[in-house]
Protein backbone atom coordinates (compact mmCIF):
# COMPACT_ATOMS: atom_id res chain seq x y z
CA UNK A 1 0.00 0.00 0.00
CA UNK A 2 1.46 3.41 -1.05
CA UNK A 3 2.31 5.64 2.34
CA UNK A 4 4.51 8.73 2.59
CA UNK A 5 7.16 8.07 5.86
CA UNK A 6 9.64 10.48 4.15
CA UNK A 7 8.89 13.32 1.95
CA UNK A 8 11.47 11.57 -0.39
CA UNK A 9 8.82 9.29 -1.17
CA UNK A 10 7.35 11.53 -3.33
CA UNK A 11 8.99 12.09 -6.84
CA UNK A 12 9.86 15.92 -8.05
CA UNK A 13 6.76 15.17 -10.44
CA UNK A 14 4.51 14.11 -7.71
CA UNK A 15 5.30 17.19 -5.57
CA UNK A 16 5.06 19.20 -8.73
CA UNK A 17 1.46 17.83 -8.94
CA UNK A 18 0.52 17.79 -5.02
CA UNK A 19 1.04 21.73 -6.16
CA UNK A 20 -0.77 22.31 -8.67
CA UNK A 21 -3.95 20.20 -6.97
CA UNK A 22 -3.93 22.00 -3.96
CA UNK A 23 -3.74 25.48 -5.84
CA UNK A 24 -7.11 23.90 -7.73
CA UNK A 25 -8.49 23.02 -4.50
CA UNK A 26 -7.80 27.07 -3.13
CA UNK A 27 -9.58 28.01 -6.66
CA UNK A 28 -12.25 25.63 -6.84
CA UNK A 29 -12.93 24.11 -3.11
CA UNK A 30 -16.92 23.36 -4.30
CA UNK A 31 -14.80 20.91 -6.74
CA UNK A 32 -13.67 18.65 -4.07
CA UNK A 33 -16.28 19.22 -1.23
CA UNK A 34 -17.50 15.45 -1.53
CA UNK A 35 -14.43 13.50 -3.25
CA UNK A 36 -13.80 11.58 -0.18
CA UNK A 37 -17.36 10.71 1.31
CA UNK A 38 -17.60 7.46 2.62
CA UNK A 39 -13.43 7.48 3.71
CA UNK A 40 -12.52 7.33 6.90
CA UNK A 41 -9.26 9.38 8.30
CA UNK A 42 -7.52 7.96 11.42
CA UNK A 43 -5.79 10.29 13.70
CA UNK A 44 -2.89 8.33 15.51
CA UNK A 45 -1.01 11.06 17.58
CA UNK A 46 1.28 9.79 19.70
CA UNK A 47 2.88 13.51 20.85
CA UNK A 48 1.49 16.49 20.95
CA UNK A 49 0.17 18.26 17.91
CA UNK A 50 -2.34 21.24 17.04
CA UNK A 51 -1.68 22.56 13.25
CA UNK A 52 -0.78 19.40 12.12
CA UNK A 53 -3.75 17.16 13.70
CA UNK A 54 -5.91 19.38 13.22
CA UNK A 55 -5.23 20.55 9.65
CA UNK A 56 -5.69 16.83 8.64
CA UNK A 57 -9.07 16.37 10.31
CA UNK A 58 -10.21 19.79 8.56
CA UNK A 59 -8.61 18.55 5.37
CA UNK A 60 -10.99 15.05 5.14
CA UNK A 61 -13.96 16.91 6.58
CA UNK A 62 -13.72 19.59 3.77
CA UNK A 63 -13.19 16.41 1.51
CA UNK A 64 -16.53 15.01 2.41
CA UNK A 65 -14.69 12.00 4.53
CA UNK A 66 -14.73 11.43 8.38
CA UNK A 67 -12.47 11.65 11.21
CA UNK A 68 -11.82 9.05 14.32
CA UNK A 69 -8.28 8.42 15.96
CA UNK A 70 -6.67 9.97 19.05
CA UNK A 71 -4.87 13.09 19.98
CA UNK A 72 -2.19 11.23 22.89
CA UNK A 73 -0.96 7.90 23.58
CA UNK A 74 -2.58 8.04 27.20
CA UNK A 75 -6.40 7.61 25.36
CA UNK A 76 -4.99 4.65 23.03
CA UNK A 77 -3.84 1.36 23.79
CA UNK A 78 -0.29 2.28 23.74
CA UNK A 79 -0.91 2.92 27.58
CA UNK A 80 -1.72 -0.93 27.76
CA UNK A 81 2.09 -2.15 25.79
CA UNK A 82 0.04 -2.55 22.64
CA UNK A 83 2.70 -1.99 19.96
CA UNK A 84 2.78 0.12 16.68
CA UNK A 85 2.50 -2.80 14.70
CA UNK A 86 -0.87 -4.06 16.51
CA UNK A 87 -2.16 -0.28 16.58
CA UNK A 88 -1.74 -0.27 12.81
CA UNK A 89 -3.37 -3.27 12.15
CA UNK A 90 -6.29 -2.84 14.11
CA UNK A 91 -7.07 0.82 12.72
CA UNK A 92 -6.52 -0.48 9.59
CA UNK A 93 -9.66 -2.29 10.10
CA UNK A 94 -11.34 1.05 10.80
CA UNK A 95 -10.18 3.62 8.45
CA UNK A 96 -9.28 4.19 4.98
CA UNK A 97 -6.16 5.85 5.60
CA UNK A 98 -3.82 6.22 9.06
CA UNK A 99 -2.10 9.60 10.06
CA UNK A 100 0.53 8.77 12.75
CA UNK A 101 2.60 11.55 14.72
CA UNK A 102 4.89 9.88 17.18
CA UNK A 103 7.96 10.33 19.58
CA UNK A 104 9.97 7.49 18.72
CA UNK A 105 11.82 7.54 15.01
CA UNK A 106 10.78 5.08 12.49
CA UNK A 107 7.46 4.35 14.46
CA UNK A 108 5.71 5.50 10.84
CA UNK A 109 7.46 3.54 9.24
CA UNK A 110 6.75 0.29 11.11
CA UNK A 111 2.75 1.42 10.68
CA UNK A 112 3.13 1.28 6.95
CA UNK A 113 4.46 -1.95 6.91
CA UNK A 114 1.94 -3.48 8.70
CA UNK A 115 -1.33 -1.99 8.14
CA UNK A 116 -2.96 -2.56 5.35
CA UNK A 117 -3.96 1.28 4.57
CA UNK A 118 -1.82 4.23 3.43
CA UNK A 119 -0.09 5.88 6.10
CA UNK A 120 1.07 9.61 6.38
CA UNK A 121 3.97 10.38 8.67
CA UNK A 122 2.56 13.61 10.54
CA UNK A 123 6.05 13.58 12.63
CA UNK A 124 8.44 10.69 13.96
CA UNK A 125 10.72 12.62 16.69
CA UNK A 126 13.48 14.76 15.41
CA UNK A 127 13.62 12.48 11.97
CA UNK A 128 11.22 13.24 9.25
CA UNK A 129 7.84 15.78 8.54
CA UNK A 130 7.37 15.46 5.13
CA UNK A 131 3.71 16.94 5.08
CA UNK A 132 5.12 20.16 6.89
CA UNK A 133 7.18 20.03 3.99
CA UNK A 134 4.80 19.80 1.35
CA UNK A 135 3.23 22.82 2.76
CA UNK A 136 6.72 24.61 3.00
CA UNK A 137 6.60 24.09 -0.38
CA UNK A 138 3.43 25.40 -1.10
CA UNK A 139 4.09 28.32 0.51
CA UNK A 140 7.64 28.67 -1.36
CA UNK A 141 6.06 28.30 -4.66
CA UNK A 142 3.23 30.40 -3.79
CA UNK A 143 5.57 33.57 -2.54
CA UNK A 144 8.09 33.27 -5.44
CA UNK A 145 6.79 31.65 -8.63
CA UNK A 146 9.33 28.91 -8.16
CA UNK A 147 10.83 25.94 -6.24
CA UNK A 148 14.64 26.62 -7.96
CA UNK A 149 17.14 29.46 -8.41
CA UNK A 150 16.40 30.58 -4.65
CA UNK A 151 18.82 31.19 -1.79
CA UNK A 152 17.13 29.74 1.13
CA UNK A 153 18.73 30.40 4.97
CA UNK A 154 17.59 27.80 7.66
CA UNK A 155 18.09 29.50 11.41
CA UNK A 156 18.29 28.17 14.59
CA UNK A 157 17.81 24.55 15.48
CA UNK A 158 19.36 22.87 12.34
CA UNK A 159 20.39 19.59 14.67
CA UNK A 160 16.96 18.26 16.10
CA UNK A 161 14.52 20.27 13.35
CA UNK A 162 13.25 17.70 11.26
CA UNK A 163 11.42 20.31 8.92
CA UNK A 164 14.43 21.61 8.24
CA UNK A 165 15.86 18.30 7.24
CA UNK A 166 13.31 17.19 5.40
CA UNK A 167 12.95 20.31 3.34
CA UNK A 168 16.64 20.75 2.83
CA UNK A 169 16.07 17.06 1.38
CA UNK A 170 13.31 18.35 -0.64
CA UNK A 171 14.90 21.22 -2.30
CA UNK A 172 18.30 18.88 -3.19
CA UNK A 173 16.28 17.52 -6.56
CA UNK A 174 15.42 21.41 -7.33
CA UNK A 175 17.95 23.54 -9.56
CA UNK A 176 19.74 26.85 -8.27
CA UNK A 177 19.23 26.39 -4.40
CA UNK A 178 21.61 27.53 -2.52
CA UNK A 179 21.86 26.98 1.40
CA UNK A 180 22.93 29.18 4.12
CA UNK A 181 22.44 27.52 7.58
CA UNK A 182 22.54 29.82 10.58
CA UNK A 183 22.87 28.29 14.12
CA UNK A 184 25.03 28.22 17.18
CA UNK A 185 27.64 25.11 16.70
CA UNK A 186 25.53 22.84 19.20
CA UNK A 187 22.92 22.84 16.92
CA UNK A 188 24.25 22.97 13.58
CA UNK A 189 22.94 20.66 11.24
CA UNK A 190 23.97 16.82 11.44
CA UNK A 191 26.84 16.05 9.12
CA UNK A 192 25.24 13.25 7.17
CA UNK A 193 23.24 15.92 5.74
CA UNK A 194 25.78 17.81 4.97
CA UNK A 195 27.51 15.33 3.36
CA UNK A 196 24.42 13.15 2.38
CA UNK A 197 22.39 15.61 1.14
CA UNK A 198 24.17 18.96 0.39
CA UNK A 199 27.23 18.03 -0.85
CA UNK A 200 26.55 15.06 -2.58
CA UNK A 201 24.05 16.78 -4.78
CA UNK A 202 26.93 19.70 -5.32
CA UNK A 203 24.49 22.63 -3.38
CA UNK A 204 26.57 25.51 -2.91
CA UNK A 205 26.27 26.18 0.80
CA UNK A 206 27.70 28.18 3.41
CA UNK A 207 27.40 28.26 7.99
CA UNK A 208 27.35 31.62 9.72
CA UNK A 209 26.87 32.10 13.06
CA UNK A 210 25.25 35.81 12.69
CA UNK A 211 21.39 36.05 11.08
CA UNK A 212 22.27 39.68 10.69
CA UNK A 213 25.00 39.15 8.42
CA UNK A 214 23.08 36.22 6.38
CA UNK A 215 19.55 38.16 5.30
CA UNK A 216 20.34 40.53 2.81
CA UNK A 217 20.81 37.50 0.25
CA UNK A 218 17.82 35.70 0.90
CA UNK A 219 15.01 35.20 -0.90
CA UNK A 220 13.48 32.94 1.94
CA UNK A 221 14.08 32.76 5.18
CA UNK A 222 12.95 29.42 7.49
CA UNK A 223 13.01 30.11 10.81
CA UNK A 224 13.05 27.60 13.75
CA UNK A 225 12.16 26.99 17.47
CA UNK A 226 14.35 25.63 19.82
CA UNK A 227 12.61 22.37 21.00
CA UNK A 228 12.81 21.81 24.79
CA UNK A 229 11.64 18.62 24.18
CA UNK A 230 14.34 17.60 21.88
CA UNK A 231 17.11 18.69 24.39
CA UNK A 232 18.93 16.00 27.39
CA UNK A 233 18.72 18.40 29.84
CA UNK A 234 16.90 21.76 30.47
CA UNK A 235 20.20 23.12 31.18
CA UNK A 236 21.08 23.13 27.67
CA UNK A 237 17.93 24.27 26.36
CA UNK A 238 18.15 27.51 28.49
CA UNK A 239 22.17 28.05 27.59
CA UNK A 240 20.49 28.49 24.00
CA UNK A 241 16.88 29.63 23.50
CA UNK A 242 17.41 33.28 22.93
CA UNK A 243 20.30 32.18 20.24
CA UNK A 244 18.60 33.79 17.00
CA UNK A 245 15.64 36.00 17.53
CA UNK A 246 14.05 37.47 14.22
CA UNK A 247 13.21 41.24 14.83
CA UNK A 248 11.90 44.27 12.43
CA UNK A 249 15.10 46.02 13.09
CA UNK A 250 16.69 43.02 11.39
CA UNK A 251 14.77 42.98 8.38
CA UNK A 252 16.07 46.60 7.21
CA UNK A 253 18.04 45.08 4.96
CA UNK A 254 16.58 41.56 3.75
CA UNK A 255 15.00 41.89 0.26
CA UNK A 256 11.41 43.49 0.00
CA UNK A 257 10.04 40.37 -1.53
CA UNK A 258 12.03 37.84 0.88
CA UNK A 259 9.48 35.48 2.83
CA UNK A 260 9.48 34.25 6.06
CA UNK A 261 8.47 30.96 7.34
CA UNK A 262 8.24 29.36 10.75
CA UNK A 263 6.68 25.57 11.16
CA UNK A 264 5.08 27.04 14.53
CA UNK A 265 4.80 26.77 17.04
CA UNK A 266 6.94 30.12 17.80
CA UNK A 267 7.44 30.72 21.11
CA UNK A 268 10.04 34.14 21.05
CA UNK A 269 12.03 33.47 17.82
CA UNK A 270 10.16 35.70 16.11
CA UNK A 271 8.94 39.26 17.49
CA UNK A 272 5.34 39.51 17.15
CA UNK A 273 6.19 42.93 15.75
CA UNK A 274 7.04 41.03 12.45
CA UNK A 275 3.62 39.46 11.71
CA UNK A 276 2.17 42.52 10.24
CA UNK A 277 5.53 42.61 7.76
CA UNK A 278 4.21 41.95 3.99
CA UNK A 279 7.05 39.22 4.24
CA UNK A 280 5.60 37.19 6.90
CA UNK A 281 4.14 34.20 5.13
CA UNK A 282 4.14 31.85 8.72
CA UNK A 283 0.06 31.84 9.10
CA UNK A 284 -0.50 31.28 5.58
CA UNK A 285 1.75 28.17 5.43
CA UNK A 286 0.08 26.77 8.23
CA UNK A 287 -3.01 27.24 6.11
CA UNK A 288 -1.26 25.73 3.01
CA UNK A 289 -0.37 22.67 4.87
CA UNK A 290 -4.51 22.03 4.83
CA UNK A 291 -4.52 22.31 1.12
CA UNK A 292 -1.53 20.14 0.34
CA UNK A 293 -2.70 17.21 3.29
CA UNK A 294 -6.00 17.35 1.15
CA UNK A 295 -4.20 16.54 -2.07
CA UNK A 296 -2.09 13.99 -0.40
CA UNK A 297 -5.08 12.75 1.02
CA UNK A 298 -6.62 12.15 -2.58
CA UNK A 299 -3.50 11.08 -4.24
CA UNK A 300 -3.06 8.47 -2.19
CA UNK A 301 -6.80 6.57 -1.48
CA UNK A 302 -6.58 6.78 -5.41
CA UNK A 303 -3.32 4.77 -5.30
CA UNK A 304 -4.84 2.24 -2.41
CA UNK A 305 -6.95 1.33 -5.16
CA UNK A 306 -4.76 -0.85 -6.54
CA UNK A 307 -4.14 -2.75 -3.20
CA UNK A 308 -0.10 -3.39 -4.11
CA UNK A 309 1.96 -3.57 -1.38
CA UNK A 310 5.29 -1.49 -1.39
CA UNK A 311 8.05 -3.36 -2.10
CA UNK A 312 11.29 -3.23 1.22
CA UNK A 313 14.62 -1.88 -0.02
CA UNK A 314 17.23 -4.52 0.56
CA UNK A 315 18.66 -4.82 3.99
CA UNK A 316 21.15 -6.18 6.59
CA UNK A 317 19.94 -7.78 9.92
CA UNK A 318 23.17 -8.69 11.26
CA UNK A 319 23.56 -4.41 12.72
CA UNK A 320 21.96 -3.14 15.97
CA UNK A 321 20.48 0.41 15.91
CA UNK A 322 21.94 2.61 18.90
CA UNK A 323 19.92 5.63 18.53
CA UNK A 324 17.68 5.50 22.00
CA UNK A 325 15.07 7.84 20.16
CA UNK A 326 14.67 4.65 17.27
CA UNK A 327 11.61 2.69 17.27
CA UNK A 328 13.89 -0.27 17.80
CA UNK A 329 14.33 0.87 21.15
CA UNK A 330 11.30 -0.20 22.42
CA UNK A 331 9.28 -1.79 19.68
CA UNK A 332 8.53 -5.92 20.44
CA UNK A 333 10.61 -7.78 18.24
CA UNK A 334 11.38 -5.45 16.38
CA UNK A 335 14.16 -6.57 13.86
CA UNK A 336 17.12 -4.10 13.42
CA UNK A 337 17.63 -3.32 9.46
CA UNK A 338 20.27 -1.36 7.63
CA UNK A 339 20.12 -0.69 4.34
CA UNK A 340 23.62 0.70 2.09
CA UNK A 341 23.53 4.41 1.60
CA UNK A 342 26.88 5.19 0.46
CA UNK A 343 28.51 2.55 -1.74
CA UNK A 344 31.48 3.93 -2.10
CA UNK A 345 32.03 4.88 1.50
CA UNK A 346 30.42 1.33 2.73
CA UNK A 347 27.68 3.74 4.62
CA UNK A 348 24.72 2.01 6.20
CA UNK A 349 22.03 3.40 7.77
CA UNK A 350 19.07 2.21 10.28
CA UNK A 351 15.90 1.66 7.99
CA UNK A 352 13.71 3.35 10.96
CA UNK A 353 15.77 6.51 11.70
CA UNK A 354 18.78 7.03 9.63
CA UNK A 355 21.21 6.33 12.37
CA UNK A 356 24.76 5.74 10.42
CA UNK A 357 25.72 2.21 11.65
CA UNK A 358 28.72 2.25 14.32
Amino acid sequence: MRSVIGINDLSVQEIDDLISTAKDIIANPAKYSDVCKGKKLATLFFEPSTRTRLSFEAAMYELGGNVIGFSEPNSSSASKGESVADTSKILSCYADILVMRHYKEGAPYVASRNATVPVINAGDGGHNHPTQTLADLLTINRCKGKLSDITIGYCGDLKYGRTVHSLISALSRYTGIKTVLIAPDKLALPGYIRKDVLEKNCMPYKQVSSLEEAIPELDVLYMTRLQRERFATDDEYECLKNSFILTPDKLVDAKKDMCILHPLPRVNEISVAVDEDQRAKYFEQALNGKYMRMALIMKLLEAAKDGNKEAELEHRTDLVCDNPRCITATEQELQHKFVLTDEERGTYRCIYCDTKAR
